[in-house]
């Protein structure tokens, strides 16, 4: 049964059908071919249950938050007055990417929102100062990634519905992890451009008066990602009231950029259905495998296999990281995610690991996926929003990012209290 799920999930995904689609139509071989019992009479409940939750309701909310804020001119705001803060920084503009990157992935949840918000604005640029367009794209596709680390995240609200565990201390988790990330990310571009300063363009010089006016603008942003994370932390808001609470501020603050027209809600809301609808199908579809696999007993049987090969805990948590490495390269990130959790969350369980110290690390892996080769969402993001020069700049510029990512995921093995200390500690 492991050898037919495996090849037949990759097949499937082979014939470009929907993953979502490929889930259910994965169960449904199982159940023909497997079981003793007619599974998927129980198919309707399961889909009821898996869809009919009010975690689930924080998705589209979240996402309509950033639908609003790319369409109401805060992203070009916000990265001229960080650019006029970092441009002393070897490297100056691009940390002003990244820095721009993560205040977007504090609000809007996705990673490519995120990744293509920042390089609409910044493209033109890096052009006009002559950066080095490898690490300037590179960087621009990995300060997306953090969109899904940093807390509101919306794979980390999928994971928490999946797994039943506490979203707001995924939250919490993904906080650190996410800033020291971007930290990284900041430090090797400075490392980059000290080594080779060609790389790092013209530095415009600002005068503190210039960057005082700026600070108006990172305001909205800031005040919508306090409002966001004190709402949950405090105890007044759930989750799911919190994203409501921040879609009201986000039309607040299109409102105050005279952006709030009723042709910008009709895009955002559209963009919204869109974005909402693929993510129910796959995580419906992740229900009914999970449903299915259970049944058959698949994942006590992938447990037993992984303990039969007598690598330990460590040594089986070293086999998952390869694997969803692995994986990171052919499939999508958020189908990666809904597929394997079934499988492999029990399995880390059972060898004594944290559900919400494993959650964060999945995310660092999953980002890692999002820019490598040859299905890394955020490189073509940025390559279709750049529309000149070769694919294999954006791919080669993000190569020493993804090398911090690996430094990461050694980072949080060796200390797990770097996701475990806030939320244990709040």
């Amino acid at each position: 049964m492991i050898l037919f799920t495996t090849t037949g999930l990759f097949a499937l995904l082979l014939a470009s059908i929907p993953v979502g689609i490929i889930l259910i139509l994965l169960s449904i071989a199982l159940d023909t071919f497997f079981s003793p019992f007619p599974l998927m009479r129980g198919l309707g409940q399961v889909v009821w249950s898996s869809s009919n939750s009010g975690t689930l309701i924080a998705i589209p909310f979240f996402v309509l938050l950033g639908e609003i804020l790319v369409r109401s001119g805060v992203a070009s705001r916000t990265y001229n007055a960080l650019n006029s803060w970092l441009s002393w920084l070897p490297g100056g503009l691009i940390h002003a990417n990244i820095a721009t990157s993560t205040l977007f992935s504090a609000t809007s949840g996705s990673s490519v929102a995120t990744a293509a918000t920042v390089a609409t604005v910044a493209t033109p640029q890096g052009d006009r100062l002559g950066y080095d367009p490898r690490l300037f794209t590179g960087a621009i596709a990995a300060g997306g990634t953090l969109g899904i680390m940093i807390p509101p995240s919306i794979n980390l609200i999928v994971y928490g519905f999946l797994t039943e565990t506490s979203i707001p201390r995924l939250f919490l988790a993904g906080l650190l992890p996410g800033i020291l990330l971007a930290l990284l990310f900041m430090a090797v571009v400075i490392a980059l451009c000290v080594w080779k300063p060609s790389l790092g363009g013209q530095r415009p010089d600002y005068t503190w008066s210039e960057r005082m006016r700026g600070l108006p603008d990172l305001l909205p942003v800031m005040g919508l990602f306090a409002t966001i994370v004190v709402t949950i932390y405090a105890g007044i808001a759930t989750p799911t009231e919190s994203a409501a609470l921040g879609v009201v501020f986000a039309l607040a603050i299109a409102a105050l950029n005279r952006a709030l027209t009723l042709q910008m809600l009709n895009e955002a809301l559209r963009g919204t259905i869109k974005t909402t609808s693929m993510i129910m199908l796959v995580v419906i579809g992740a229900y009914v495998l999970n449903f299915a696999l259970t049944a058959l007993g698949i994942s006590r049987q992938l447990q037993q296999l992984l303990e039969g090969l007598g690598l330990g805990a460590y040594g089986t948590l070293l086999v998952i990281v390869l694997i969803y490495i692995v994986l990171g390269f052919f499939i999508e990130t958020l189908s990666l995610m809904v597929a394997t959790i079934p499988i492999v969350v029990p399995i880390i369980e059972s060898f004594g690991f944290d559900k919400i110290w494993f959650g964060i690390l999945m995310i660092v892996l999953i980002e890692m996926a999002l820019i490598t080769p040859p299905v890394g969402l955020n490189l073509y993001v940025v390559q279709s929003v750049r529309k000149r020069g070769k694919m294999g700049d954006v791919v080669a510029g993000a190569i020493p990012f993804v090398l911090v990512m690996l430094g990461m995921v050694g980072l949080l093995i060796l200390i797990p209290g770097l996701a475990l200390w806030l939320p244990d500690t709040l």
